[in-house]
């Protein structure tokens, strides 16, 4: 693809030859003579002087030094980058239709352009919609309405009465409306099973990663709203109410009936407990545990989660512990001998020393 294609369709401004030939995207430490590369972090800046890509994405305001061949200039590099990746990316649909190693019952209603691979298993009653993939041993319980230009990847399940908007995306091994975790302990001390009946409800624009699992809740129903970005071994638990455009990192786990709202970043790890509420544009750093609600904006850290500047002042003078106790104990010793020596009786006790390890 000409450069200057690429610029346009990226609507950037071009600085160099437009009838260059570009024929990939990659990262600039690896680029090569017709690959087109980006900066977005400042931190890889130094990068342009030796890269050997034939272009450059960058922003408005970053100085490049002379050398770099050609420069296509974006309000936002890293959209720009993605743009580009789309032009560039590859991908083989599968053929339409069922097929037939498929198991799909006879009542499924199917969309113009649906593919049905090989080893799915499509309940009765089912509704997928036009130009839907459903990949290799994908499973769809019996009820569950599938929106269209949908994407299951293999050995993705969804179970009975889950409904997916259109555009969702699940990665594979995902598995939504799994039973929810509901028990009740009887008096022999076994655990009684909750029946999990409830709903769930994916919207538009949803992508969930692989080995994600969403639950159903006994009554009521799970949701997650559109535009929300799920990665990889996410748990979601029954009831939960996933607001818009929320992105949660991988591991994250969110215990039954919490709500998070709209625009929340999670990031990997973090845990929240259940029946809190995650209020809008919320964000926590990589494994917060988050056992209390969080107010709209907040950006919190560590367990119990606090504001992340406290934190980040806490973690500090946890290094210092073990330096801090010594000094406190050589003060003590110090303060008890001047009061022996003044006669004062000592409010405070010098600590006693540790017993030896030996």
């Amino acid at each position: 693809m000409k450069l200057g294609d690429i610029a346009q369709r990226l609507q950037g401004r071009l600085d160099g030859d437009p009838n260059v030939d570009i024929v990939r995207v990659a990262g600039i430490e690896h680029a090569q003579p017709g690959d087109l590369t980006f900066v977005a972090n400042t931190k890889y800046v130094g990068h342009l002087e030796s890269t050997r890509a034939s272009a450059v994405i960058v922003g408005p305001s970053v100085v490049v030094p002379p050398r770099t061949r050609a420069i296509i200039r974006c309000q936002d590099p890293y959209l720009a980058f993605a743009q580009a990746v789309s032009l560039f990316a590859q991908t083989v649909p599968p053929a339409e239709g069922v097929d037939a190693l498929a198991c799909v019952a006879p009542d499924v209603t199917l969309g113009d352009g649906v593919s049905v691979g090989p080893f799915a298993a499509v309940g009765p009653g089912v509704v997928v919609g036009a130009r839907t993939v459903i990949y290799p041993s994908v499973v769809i319980g019996p009820g569950a309405r599938i929106g269209t230009d949908c994407v299951l990847h293999a050995r993705v399940s969804i179970r009975e009465r889950v409904v997916l908007g259109d555009r969702v995306i699940v990665q594979d091994g995902a598995v939504v409306g799994s039973d929810g975790y509901g028990f009740v302990t009887q008096a022999d001390k076994t655990h009684l099973k909750i029946p999990q009946h409830g709903d769930v409800y994916i919207e538009d624009d949803v992508e969930i990663g692989a080995n994600t699992t969403i639950d159903r809740p006994a009554v009521g129903e799970t949701r997650v709203k559109s535009g929300t970005k799920i990665d990889n071994l996410v748990q979601i638990g029954h009831g939960v109410t996933i607001g818009h455009r929320v992105r949660f990192a991988a591991q994250v786990g969110i215990a039954g009936s919490t709500i998070v709202e709209d625009d929340v970043l999670l990031a990997g790890q973090v845990g929240v407990a259940g029946h809190l509420t995650i209020g809008a544009g919320a964000i926590a750093s990589a494994q917060t545990g988050i056992p209390n609600d969080v107010e709209a904006g907040a950006f919190v850290s560590g367990y119990p989660a606090i504001a992340n500047r406290e934190w980040l002042k806490s973690s500090a003078v946890y290094r210092r512990l073990p330096a801090l106790k010594r000094r406190v104990a050589e003060l003590e010793a110090r303060l008890a001998q001047l009061e022996e020596r003044l006669g004062v009786r000592s409010t405070a006790q010098a600590p006693t020393e540790e017993p030896s390890a030996e």
